[in-house]
């Protein structure tokens, strides 16, 4: 599966107005729990059918970053509907997301 590129210019149309959930990693560069985090995001964007999967590099998206109260990263948001249903913040296992957020 595609994991999508999400800046300020796509959000709205890929994910606010997107059928069926969509996870979104807010996550930087520098961020050594981000690089972690990422191989398994991966892994459940390429398990979950009928999730859409979408990373937000904070540094160069600070807007998004602001607009959803990332004060810290890693920071996972689950929308369902356009809305948000909800968040994980720091490095989880895959088990522990699937499970906080019902994938």
């Amino acid at each position: 599966m595609e994991i999508l590129n999400l800046n300020k210019d796509n959000f709205e149309e890929l994910v606010l107005k997107a059928e069926g959930p969509v996870l979104v990693d807010f996550w930087a560069p520098w961020c050594g729990p981000c690089m972690m985090l990422s191989p398994i995001v991966d892994e459940i964007a390429e398990e979950k059918s009928g999730l859409t999967v979408g990373k937000v590099n904070v540094d160069e998206n600070q807007f998004l970053a602001i607009r959803y109260g990332i004060d810290s990263i890693p920071a996972l948001l689950l929308f369902k509907d356009g809305k948000l249903a909800g968040r994980s913040i720091g490095l989880r296992s895959k088990e522990e997301l699937i499970e906080k957020f019902g994938l």
